[in-house]
């Protein structure tokens, strides 16, 4: 099995190119920064992980990610190799993307993530005598029912 499942931050915005023929599918290359778990001497770690996204997955990239968003991704492993121009054998490895969707809210990105979902919400009264509590004050637009 081949399954690669990964959170990290864009190290930049995404490269997108459209293939030649007749389908005119989209590419889209990025980078991943992706915290390691363990540090050493309190030192902050991050492994920087080559994505390659191809068709609807490329075009999503364009339109929505930029340098910094926190993405999650689901791909896969795939090597390859090729000659550059002085001859020399170059070995890739990238990480196919299959899925890919937003890690925070945009609130969090853009005031510099880590934000606190739950901040930005009214907080719900104390319960009322009867043991339910009353919605607050401007929640209404909020409710996915009415």
């Amino acid at each position: 099995m081949n399954k690669v499942i990964l959170m990290g931050r864009l190290t930049r915005d995404p490269e997108v190119r459209y293939s030649q023929g007749e389908n005119n599918m989209a590419i889209a290359r990025y980078t991943l920064a992706v915290d390691r778990r363990f540090q050493k001497n309190s030192e902050q770690s991050a492994d920087f992980i080559s994505c390659v996204a191809f068709g609807r997955s490329a075009e999503f990239a364009e339109k929505y990610l930029k340098q910094g968003t926190k993405i999650c991704i689901t791909g896969r492993i795939q090597t390859g190799s090729y000659t550059n121009k002085d001859g020399v054998k170059v070995y890739t490895t990238d990480v196919v993307v299959e899925d890919q969707e937003f890690a925070e809210s945009k609130n969090a990105s853009q005031s510099g993530g880590g934000a606190d979902f739950a901040s930005s919400r009214p907080t719900p009264s104390a319960a009322s005598g009867d043991g339910f509590m009353s919605i607050p004050d401007g929640i209404e637009d909020e409710l996915p029912f009415q």
